[in-house]
Order: structure tokens, then C-alpha cells, then sequence
């Protein structure tokens, strides 16, 4: 049986609204406290393990000594996190336009489907030490190899949840508006993507997961400038302290990135427009 539930528009007195402020409050205070008070506990060991076990800064260095090492570095920091951020976000851009394309090729054509998909799954199983040499090749040192490289390793998971989301849509979305005079390409991009669109943002966050770890992994391999350099150059001195700080920037873009991508999730979809399909056994 398949269900819509959408909350019914009425009006709300001051002591519902509060109500559901709290409610909000609560899980977001559930989803951040415990694991902020994991971190912070997994902090405090590490920082006395290096302080009274007298581990050498080169082995692991305290969670202080990289705080001071980025603010004693804070301008090439920023300079090396521009340049990644700007192939990873240019890289990652491309990857969610060819993405949805793609996935909804596979979805309309069953000859594509079983052309390409094993071609895309095949692209993922490729580590990127052994094709960056090549676009290094191709590209050169330049940030466009590296923006060629997020988009194709970010490529799949997003065309695969479209295609998947698509095929999901329940046929009598498509009957309906057809029924109404609606044109097919009219009623794929209005109706079906409309239904799809949370497995299709469910592809975006798994591949904005990796996309910052991806470009530093190429710049490491191969570029002028960026975090993948810095942390070579940290690895060449063995400054212990430079890699954890470029490892935080990376960590803490990338929660930004599904941050912002779970904000536009709720803006442009909202909390409470659910579609639930299932079926009741006979």
C-alpha cells in the first residue's frame, strides 16, 4: 500500500510553537552531544599520553601542539585549503550535474543501464595512485586534473541513487500527471525527481564524504599548491604537527559540506513531506 503524509496547514498557538522548538532542540542536542563528548573524552586521553608517556612530537603530537601549529601557520594553512577547496567544491559541482544525468540515463534506457553501470562500478574499485600519474600526464600539475579526478570518484554513488530513486517512484506519480496532460520529460523532472530527490541527496552526501580527502590525495601525488603538498612537505620534515592540522581542515570542511547539504535537503524538500511506499502482505 503505498501512503503520502503531509501535515495538514492549521493554525498553531504559542505554546504549540514552543513545543516544537523544544522537540527540535532536543534532537539536535541528541545528535551532537554524544559524540561532541566523545570527542572531547578521546581529546583529553590523547593529549595525557602524549604529555606524561612522553611520546615524541614527531611520533603523535598532542591535540595542543597541533592547535599551536596551525595558529603559527594559519596564513599557508588557508592558502593550501583554498586551493583544495576550490578543486574539491569544482570537482564535486560537476560530479552531482553528471551524476543525476547519468542516473537518469540509467534509469530511462535499459540498454545504457547494462552498458555503463558496470563501467561506473569498475571506475570505483580503481585506487587513485594508479590513474593520477595519468591525468598528471593529461593535465599536468594544473587543479583541473585534480577537478577531473572528484568528479569521476564522485560520479557513481550519485547517478547510482538517482537511478535508484527513480526507479522507487510509485507508476501512479507518472498516471496521474499524465493523465492531466503533462508531457513525459515534464513529469520526469517535476514529478519522478521531485519523489526522488531525498535518495537523490542521499548520493550527494556519500559523495561529498570523500571529495576534500580525494583532492589532497591527487595534490599529494601530484600539484603546485594545496593541502596535498603541505602534508608532503610535512611528511619530508616529519613534522607531526602540520599533518594532524591539515587532516582537521579536511575533517572540518567536510562536516561543513554535509551540514550545508542536509540544511538545503530540509529547505527545499522540508521535514514532514514523507513519501512512504510500501506493500501490506496479503
Amino acid at each position: 500500500m503505498t501512503a503520502i503524509r503531509r501535515r495538514a496547514a492549521r493554525p498553531t498557538s504559542d505554546s504549540t510553537i514552543q513545543n516544537r522548538a523544544s522537540r527540535t532542540l532536543n534532537r539536535i542536542a541528541a545528535r551532537i552531544v554524544p559524540p561532541a563528548t566523545a570527542v572531547i573524552i578521546l581529546l583529553a586521553i590523547w593529549e595525557a599520553a602524549v604529555r606524561f608517556g612522553h611520546v615524541s612530537e614527531r611520533v603523535l603530537a598532542a591535540p595542543s601542539q597541533v592547535v599551536a601549529s596551525m595558529a603559527a601557520t594559519w596564513p599557508d594553512l588557508m592558502a593550501a585549503t583554498a586551493v583544495t577547496t576550490y578543486e574539491a567544491l569544482a570537482g564535486f559541482a560537476i560530479a552531482i550535474v553528471a551524476g543525476v544525468l547519468i542516473g537518469m540515463g540509467l534509469y530511462l534506457s535499459r540498454t545504457l543501464n547494462r552498458a555503463f553501470y558496470p563501467l561506473l562500478a569498475a571506475a570505483q574499485t580503481v585506487p587513485l595512485i594508479t590513474i593520477a600519474p595519468l591525468f598528471m600526464i593529461w593535465f599536468g600539475f594544473e587543479p583541473l586534473g585534480k577537478i577531473v579526478i572528484v568528479a569521476v570518484f564522485g560520479v557513481f554513488p550519485i547517478a547510482v541513487q538517482t537511478a535508484r530513486g527513480l526507479a522507487a517512484v510509485p507508476r501512479f506519480y507518472e498516471d496521474v500527471a499524465l493523465t492531466c496532460g503533462a508531457t513525459r520529460a515534464w513529469t520526469l523532472w517535476h514529478v519522478k525527481m521531485r519523489v526522488a530527490a531525498r535518495q537523490v541527496f542521499g548520493g550527494v552526501r556519500i559523495a561529498a564524504a570523500y571529495i576534500f580527502g580525494t583532492a589532497a590525495t591527487a595534490e599529494y601525488l601530484g600539484a603546485m599548491n594545496g593541502l596535498g603538498i603541505w602534508l608532503q612537505a610535512a611528511f619530508n620534515s616529519f613534522r607531526t604537527p602540520l599533518i594532524f592540522s591539515a587532516t582537521v581542515v579536511v575533517i572540518a570542511e567536510t562536516a561543513i559540506l554535509l551540514a550545508l547539504i542536509s540544511l538545503a535537503e530540509r529547505l527545499l524538500l522540508g521535514d514532514d513531506d514523507t513519501i512512504a511506499v510500501g506493500s501490506e502482505g496479503e
